[in-house]
């Protein structure tokens, strides 16, 4: 125990990594539902030096202290080539309630390593997201023409 104690976070997560590998090529587990997102909103955070807001919040995930700027963060662990469905972000509820400025998207690697990250302004993603009836909220896929946005700020080298 008093090894992975001494581990850093991104070792913690390569870890788990090859565990979730093992267990899925056992067939023991049949998903890769894992820590990545409270792992993307820890990282943002640190890197970009924003306060946490509590998991029961609604509609934000950080806060800038100063300014109050409120931000959602949405991750993907791509563990391929990047498809839509590597790239599918998790529902966004209650947009019109406008209840974040920016969606901070974290792309890892399989390696949990910062591939991509981007800042997408609230405004922006309407444009470029689905409405899902059943979901009850807005799908984004990142990549393609949002990402490539003159309003979206690639955010990878703050993140890394």
């Amino acid at each position: 125990m008093t090894e992975i104690k001494s581990k850093s976070p991104i070792e913690l997560m390569n870890m788990y990594a090859d565990i979730l590998t093992e267990l899925n090529s056992r067939k023991v587990v049949r998903t890769y539902n894992s820590p990545v997102g409270d792992y993307a909103e820890w990282l943002v955070a640190e890197k970009l030096g924003l306060t946490l807001e509590t998991n029961s919040r609604r509609g934000f995930d950080a806060y800038e202290s100063e300014s109050k700027k409120r931000y959602q963060i949405k991750s993907r662990w791509e563990r391929g080539n990047p498809s839509p469905q590597s790239r599918k972000l998790n529902v966004i509820r209650n947009y019109e309630e406008n209840q974040f400025d920016n969606l901070i998207v974290v792309i890892f690697n399989a390696h949990f390593d910062v591939k991509e990250a981007y800042s997408i302004p609230h405004d922006v993603i309407k444009q470029y997201a689905r409405y899902n009836n059943h979901q009850n909220g807005y799908i984004l896929i990142a990549m393609g023409q949002v990402l490539h946005d003159d309003r979206v700020e690639n955010i990878t080298g703050k993140i890394r």
